[in-house]
Order: structure tokens, then C-alpha cells, then sequence
């Protein structure tokens, strides 16, 4: 008999700042309670579920109208960060298994010159810019240089992560691509940054915009994940939106990448159609990419509203032995003046046919509890890291 597992990362959707988080500038820092304190926060499905019931999940200085409910009818956890990070990678990583004790590399200051000159070297084309920058106020301040000279704007920011953004007539995105390779090459060892990302736009000035052709190039992930295990076993493994660059396309039996939230709220839906065994994963990017980094706290809460709206669609269609999984990889508060990435606890909603009614498992001291819980599901070999909470999921 098959099982089926839809693990639905809404991206930075983090629910308070963890006990190391002024260590990374974040401290008092909580996304959720962000966007409730802009008074367009409704999600009443995700909250029957159990997320604002979760433990300190309404910790915060913002003044918000926010309560926990009395009968839940989820299973519901706060997930503590093991790594050390509060990015993307790291943290789909480590809820797919792998922990992070170390920090990838960040660049201030920007590249190092020899990185600089061989990245100019092995492309042919020029760098502009080099430090860290807002990405839409980046395209904003040399893409009308780069349009004149052909020149590539390389920027960074808090995260290790070396983009590069070109206009889509100068340079199409398949070339674009190439060059982000040639980086991800150069970039190891020390340099060894958790993303390229290409960042194509196009337009006329002042009115540039950033195109949903994005695409990470990341490292490969540094253990085996559960998406390796699950693989091996003969499970599908389902990617939808950049899990499957996430993981360098390592794991995975099928993918397809979206254009936004909706896109990959509606990729899920059908997937739920689909007649597979083993997990769908997908990452909801929006949240993060155009609402947090961009400190827009209303967009950000009525992105929360539509995947709220969308919940029971994808909730109709679980077969009885299906498990969904609704969590976060890291913070990124929309009301601090930062807008970069926040060190949070995440929540962990998990809800099926079979599954009980109103179980708080507390806080849980790593993601990898999420990696855990899912072999455990689906009948595939343990990982070391996390713990299994199939026996308090599941009814009986």
C-alpha cells in the first residue's frame, strides 16, 4: 500500500526569534506576529490546524490581536534551528536530515579580488558592483550601466549567496545560467558560498524587474538527506518551485519549477491527483523573495491569507494514508530594518485522514525532526539525525 507525504515549506515564515538570535542581529524578531501587527492577517485554516497554539508562537514586541484556539485539530510543533545559519539551504538541509555545525562563508565587503578577476576571466565580461545589495535596488542602481557596457552586476548579502543579475536582451537566461556554473566552479573550498543565484530582469530604466526566470546553483548538500534515502528505496520523490536546486538535483525522481506562490500552490494541488509513493516537496518562495526582503509586511500577510485560502483544496485532495506537512526554513521579519533573513524558531503542521486531533509536541530542538518523522512514514531507513513523531501523529 502506498504512502504519500506533502511537505509544503512556506519560505521565511518564521513564528519568533530563537534564544541565539541577537547573536545573528535578530533578536525580538518574529515573522508571524510582523504581519498580524498589520491587521491583514487572516488565516483561520492553517490557525484551526494549530498555529497559534504553538508554544511561543505569539512571543514578540508587535501588538497583534492573535490567540490560540481551544480545540486545534492538528498536530503541532516549533522547530529549533541546529545549524548554523538561517538561510535557505541550510535550512531545507536540515529538514531533509543534514545539520550544518559551520557557517558558509559571507563577503561583507564583497568578493575577493582573485575570485573577481577569474570569475572575469573564464566569462569574458566585466563585474559591476561586487557588495552586498538589495536585489531590486541593485538592477535599479547599474542596470543601465550594464546595458551600455555588457558588464555582469555580481552582488551579495547577508546569506552566502554570489548572484548575478543580467538583462534578459543583453544576456538570456540560458547564458546566464552558464555563467552562474562557472562561478559555482570557482566558488569552493573556502569560497565555497551555499548559492549562485542568476537574477534575470528585464525593462527599461527606472522600471526594471526581476523575471521568474531566477535559478539557484547550490553546493551539494554534505551528508545524505532523506531524499537520497527515499530514492534509493524506489520512492518518488516529487519537487515543486527550487527544491530541486536546492539539493543540487540530487534525490529527486521528478520536478518542475514555478513562477510564483499561486503556480506552485496549484503544482501541489495537482499533485495531489498524481498516483505516486513516497513525498512531494514543495517551496512557496514568494513569502521570502518578494515579500521579506522586501520589509513589505501587508504583501507578505496576504500571501499568508491566499495559501490559507488554498489549504482546503490541497487538504480535499489526501488520499487516507497521506500525510501534509506545513513548515518554514528560517525567518525573515518584514517589520525589522533589516531585510535580510531572521534567526526563528519555524512551525510544523502536520494533518491527515489518519492523523490525530490536537497533539502539541512542544519545541523540538531541530528540524530534522521533519526528515525523521517522513522515513519513518514511508517505511525507509533512519537517518541520524531527529527524531520520529509518527506514533504521536498517527491515530491508534
Amino acid at each position: 500500500m502506498s504512502r504519500r507525504v506533502f511537505l509544503i515549506v512556506l519560505d521565511s515564515f518564521g513564528i519568533g526569534a530563537e534564544p541565539d538570535a541577537a547573536e545573528w542581529g535578530d533578536e525580538g524578531s518574529n515573522t508571524l506576529c510582523a504581519c498580524a501587527s498589520t491587521g491583514e492577517l487572516d488565516v483561520p485554516n492553517m490557525t484551526k490546524l494549530g498555529l497559534l497554539n504553538i508554544e511561543g508562537a505569539l512571543e514578540s514586541p508587535y501588538a497583534t490581536t492573535l490567540a490560540p484556539i481551544d480545540k486545534p485539530e492538528g498536530v503541532f510543533a516549533r522547530l529549533r534551528e541546529a545549524s548554523a545559519g538561517k538561510d535557505t539551504t541550510v535550512g531545507h538541509w536540515e529538514m531533509a536530515g543534514v545539520i550544518s555545525p559551520h557557517r558558509f562563508p559571507t563577503y561583507p565587503n564583497g568578493f575577493p579580488k582573485e575570485i573577481i578577476e577569474e570569475f572575469e576571466k573564464q566569462t569574458g565580461r566585466g563585474v559591476l558592483c561586487n557588495k552586498p545589495y538589495s536585489g531590486t535596488q541593485v538592477i535599479h542602481d547599474y542596470g543601465q550601466e550594464q546595458l551600455k557596457t555588457g558588464e555582469l552586476i555580481v552582488y551579495t548579502s547577508a546569506d552566502s549567496v554570489f548572484q548575478i543579475a543580467a538583462h534578459e536582451d543583453l544576456i538570456p537566461p540560458k547564458q546566464l545560467y552558464e555563467y552562474c556554473r562557472i562561478a559555482r566552479r570557482i566558488l569552493t573550498g573556502k569560497n565555497g558560498v551555499a548559492r549562485v543565484i542568476a537574477r534575470p530582469y528585464i525593462g527599461q530604466y527606472p522600471n526594471f524587474e526581476r523575471t521568474s526566470n531566477r535559478h539557484d546553483f547550490s553546493l551539494e548538500p554534505t551528508g545524505t538527506t532523506m531524499l537520497d534515502v527515499l530514492k534509493k528505496q524506489g520512492k518518488d520523490v516529487l519537487s515543486i518551485g527550487k527544491i530541486y536546486d536546492i539539493f543540487a538535483h540530487r534525490g529527486i525522481t521528478d520536478f518542475v519549477y514555478t513562477k510564483n506562490n499561486a503556480d506552485g500552490i496549484d503544482r501541489t494541488i495537482e499533485a495531489t491527483e498524481k498516483d505516486f509513493d513516497g513525498l512531494c516537496y514543495t517551496n512557496l518562495v514568494d513569502f521570502d523573495m518578494v515579500y521579506g526582503h522586501r520589509n513589505n509586511a501587508v504583501g507578505y500577510a496576504h500571501a499568508l491569507n491566499y495559501f490559507d485560502q488554498k489549504l482546503p483544496e490541497i487538504m480535499a485532495g489526501l488520499h487516507p494514508d497521506d500525510l501534509l506537512m506545513i513548515t518554514a526554513d528560517h525567518g525573515c521579519d518584514p517589520v525589522t530594518p533589516s531585510t535580510d533573513h531572521s534567526r526563528e524558531y519555524v512551525p510544523w503542521l502536520v494533518c491527515g485522514p489518519k492523523a490525530r486531533k490536537g497533539i502539541d509536541l512542544g519545541t523540538r530542538p531541530t528540524f530534522a525532526d521533519v526528515s525523521a518523522t517522513v522515513l519513518d512514514y514511508l517505511g525507509a531507513p533512519s537517518l541520524e539525525a531527529g527524531v520520529s513523531h509518527v506514533k504521536e501523529i498517527l491515530e491508534g
